[in-house]
């Protein structure tokens, strides 16, 4: 396995993994679980809140009614001013009727409790006791008493002659809140105990509400990547009449469309591809005739008036060129045609590169690079072209010395062969680069008249013949600018020997 497919499988397992932290499945369990603790916790503390409180309102209620109605009875028989022992009485009566609770009455500076051995002070705050002295119905005040809770209530004595007169004497009983506090509590550990039940179950709905939602959702994901795929006829089947359905819908209209639109371009493509090669065949045999012609005016051209000669040279060059351009033409229909087959063979690449330029009359006019022994199985026919093309467009465009460099490299995909081809001209234009290969491209002014190909005035098909054939053989040719000026173009080929077959 090479690097690529590392880093790929490990992106696409980031992916995955980043889809169970962070997806939307996770997202919608993560917030309804998070709603509904919210909200537990929000009930619980209220449910808390208004239990505690109608608790101690019913005491305090009860507390304030008893001690009122309990000091009414028993005050109706009570004489003022009183002594120490007939109030001592009067807080044991008033206690015995209210459920025994501590009770302290007070004439005075004359204080008497129900239990003797009770401790009042921290019980019944100063606070209390001055609201009692000047109000005139009963006072209640709850207190924290050694960590414990109390209630403590307050009310004075009045005449039983209509106005309302204080008769000195003030009451004040002491109630226990521990068993309400405990009752609280109870309540609230009863309801935070039904809080995991809550969230579970929550969790539990919305795993399913998420199944639910997120289906067709993975359906449309699915089907969206395979449509990226190549996959047009991939479609997403609607049910229902949400938005899901309507973004379902809308999805299957968009791939019905797109097929559509391919299939159009596809037909168009076809018929141009046809055209051109029906024109290309028709073409060669009037281009026969004329280059015939055209051969004949050039051999007579010296016994011609210089006008004619001229023209008869000029004809000669353009019926030559067009007739290049029918064959590169033919060519490129074959490829787009997938009718081109390799016709390989063991060959030594540094006989075909001599072979090539020694063809074409180049060999003075390259330095050349090939170390003898590079042996590979190839097309030789294709790699000639190739090398005409590549190396004539550097002898056209560039600048001498023009220099071709075979060399061998093991990398971690196999062996390879790169045969380089540089120039010390100007180099390519701006923006060049990324086209130098299309079709019928040509740069500008800057690299003579610019054409990428072998044929002396240039079809703009040369390098684009040259990367398929080597994209043909599984290679590939890259162009860049040399370090010291000039363009690069290298051919890169994979280094097969006979037995190891070809891609």
């Amino acid at each position: 396995m090479n690097r690529t497919d590392k880093d790929g499988r490990g992106a696409a397992s980031q992916k995955r993994s980043w889809r169970l932290v962070g997806g939307l499945r996770t997202r919608l369990v993560v917030t309804v679980v998070v709603v509904a603790l919210i909200s537990a916790v929000t009930a619980t503390a209220l449910a808390y809140r208004d239990a505690r409180t109608a608790v101690l309102q019913r005491t305090q209620n009860s507390a304030v009614n008893d001690l009122r109605e309990r000091v009414a009875v028993v005050a109706a028989d009570f004489d003022v001013p009183p002594d120490h022992q007939s109030l001592s009485r009067f807080a044991a009566k008033v206690s015995d009727g209210i459920g025994a609770r501590i009770v302290v009455a007070r004439y005075h500076d004359l204080v008497a409790v129900s239990a003797p051995l009770a401790e009042t002070e921290g019980r019944i705050t100063v606070e209390l006791r001055t609201a009692v002295a000047t109000g005139g119905d009963a006072m209640f005040q709850r207190v924290q008493w050694r960590g414990e809770p109390y209630l403590a209530v307050g009310m004075p004595v009045t005449y039983a002659d209509g106005d309302r007169r204080t008769s000195g004497l003030e009451v004040f009983a002491i109630t226990d809140l521990r068993a309400e506090r405990d009752d609280a509590a109870a309540l609230l550990d009863s309801v935070r105990a039904g809080i995991v039940p809550v969230v579970l179950l929550a969790a539990v709905l919305a795993l399913l509400a998420a199944g639910t939602v997120l289906r067709p959702v993975r359906k449309l994901g699915r089907a969206t990547r395979e449509l990226a795929a190549g996959d047009l006829g991939s479609r997403v089947a609607v049910t229902g009449h949400d938005e899901l359905a309507d973004l379902a819908r809308t999805f299957n209209e968009s791939a019905d469309a797109l097929q559509a639109s391919d299939a159009e371009l596809r037909e168009q493509e076809a018929k141009a591809r046809r055209f051109v090669a029906d024109v290309s065949h028709e073409l060669r045999t009037p281009l026969a005739a004329m280059t015939m012609v055209a051969t004949v005016l050039e051999e007579d051209a010296d016994q011609l008036p210089p006008d004619a000669a001229r023209a008869a040279r000029t004809v000669g060059a353009e019926t030559a060129r067009l007739s290049r351009l029918v064959e590169d033409l033919m060519e490129i229909s074959r490829f787009d045609a997938k009718a081109v087959r390799l016709n390989a063979a063991e060959t030594d690449l540094a006989d075909t590169v001599r072979a090539s330029l020694a063809l074409r009359g180049w060999t003075d006019r390259v330095r050349t690079h090939l170390p003898d022994g590079v042996r590979a199985v190839v097309d030789r026919r294709r790699v000639d072209v190739i090398v005409a093309n590549l190396v004539g467009n550097a002898l056209r465009h560039g600048a001498p010395p023009v220099t071709v460099t075979l060399k061998t490299a093991r990398e971690a995909d196999g062996e390879w062969v790169t045969l380089e081809v540089a120039d010390h001209g100007p180099g390519l234009p701006p923006g060049a680069l990324e086209r130098v290969f299309d079709r019928f491209y040509k740069a500008d002014a800057a690299r003579s008249r610019g054409a990428a190909d072998d044929s002396g005035q240039g079809s703009g098909l040369g390098t684009a013949i040259a990367l398929e054939n080597a994209r043909l053989h599984g290679g590939t040719v890259d162009a860049a600018d040399g370090p010291r000026g000039g363009a690069v173009f290298t051919l890169r080929l994979p280094l097969r020997r006979t037995g190891e077959g070809t891609e």
